[in-house]
């Protein structure tokens, strides 16, 4: 019987560019009702409650971002939110939260990490994946991770092909596959293979031991830092993420395939995929008036957006500023707003 604590990990840090100009450094993605009327971080906390609760749910975030994370979080303990001085990667972030949990519940805890800024079509499905993984890291003794059946050929996803079977729900990894092209990525998808989500779950000694053995730069300042996040943060001298460092070298690395109705939300566009629209496939947000148009994707917080015969376009009011695109153009914002002048693009 496993008898092992689960504690939840929500990676919350990161600014991004992608939802300009509703986002700004201080109120990145997550902090964003871009799903619901509440934070995606809200969000995310509502769902992983039944799977750990606020005493076994820790968050990590930049440190400027650190007093809104708390804003939205009452309930964590105030040092359950883990503040970044600097971004130095995944595997530094999950490197000193799984040391965390260890000094606190022990090597045998089992950490299950996940991102704040996701959708999730199906939550008890996800809730039961996550437990799954959970019970798996037990019997595996290993890193676990949640490959995401894919719905189509994303070139912007990573990718996990699967190897041999295990007596349990788990395969082996086979190898990570990093962003493809179109040709590559339909073939994984016909191969089987999985969209790399982010979601792992292992025991918190082992999680440690692969990186002593693989990820020497971060495990060296992780054992010489101590508490001092400061110190070990400051250490790691180049950012590094945990599949690179770990999961990609390890022997121990294990896959359950999930469906759950999982969504990155990397762009404006992705809101069709996670919002309802209406019956001319406009999605909207606030204010908006659409008459003889189509497939539009609509976010306004303030003043009304009129809408008249046109389709495909993404259209964002904020603050006064109206920013009006197409839906390619909004996968990568980061060309349009180097050319804005800065009293534009860093409009609070």
């Amino acid at each position: 019987m496993n008898t092992a604590p689960t504690w939840v990990v929500i990676l919350a840090g990161g600014v991004g560019s992608r939802f300009w100009p509703l986002s700004t450094p201080e109120r990145p993605k997550q902090f964003l009702p871009l799903i619901s009327d509440q934070p995606m971080l809200r969000d995310a906390l509502d769902r992983l409650a039944p799977v750990a609760d606020a005493t076994r749910t820790l968050v990590l975030t930049n440190a400027e971002l650190a007093d809104g994370v708390r804003a939205i979080a009452p309930e964590l303990p105030a040092d359950h939110v883990l503040a970044e001085p600097r971004p130095a990667g995944t595997a530094a972030a999950l490197a000193w939260a799984a040391a965390r949990i260890a000094k606190q519940a022990g090597p045998d805890a089992i950490m299950v990490s996940v991102h704040a800024d996701w959708a999730i079509g199906d939550v008890p499905k996800f809730r039961d994946a996550l437990k799954l993984a959970a019970a798996e890291a037990v019997r595996t003794h290993g890193l676990i991770t949640v490959g995401i059946v894919p719905t189509h050929a994303d070139t912007g996803l990573g990718y996990i092909e699967v190897g041999d079977a295990t007596e349990g729900a788990a395969r082996r990894v086979a190898r990570f596959a990093e962003k493809p092209n179109q040709e590559r990525a339909e073939a994984l998808v016909a191969a089987g293979a999985l969209w790399n989500s982010g979601i792992f779950a292992w025991p918190v000694g082992v999680f440690l031991d692969e990186l002593r053995a693989h990820c020497p730069t971060v495990a060296a300042p992780l054992a010489a830092a101590g508490d001092d996040a400061a110190a070990f943060f400051g250490a790691v001298k180049e950012p590094i993420a945990v599949d690179v460092g770990v999961l990609e070298r390890s022997a121990r690395v294990y896959v359950l395939a999930g469906q759950f109705g999982w969504n990155d939300v990397g762009t404006w566009a992705a809101l069709r995929g996670v919002r309802a629209g209406d019956a001319a496939g406009n999605i909207a947000h606030g204010r908006v008036h659409a008459y003889d148009a189509t497939a539009n994707v609509v976010y306004a917080t303030g003043a009304d957006v009129v809408l008249y015969g046109v389709s495909g376009l993404v259209v964002v009011e904020h603050n006064g500023v109206v920013l009006v695109t197409t839906e390619e153009k909004a996968r990568n914002l980061k060309p349009l707003l180097e050319q804005l002048p800065p009293s534009l693009r860093e409009r609070r």
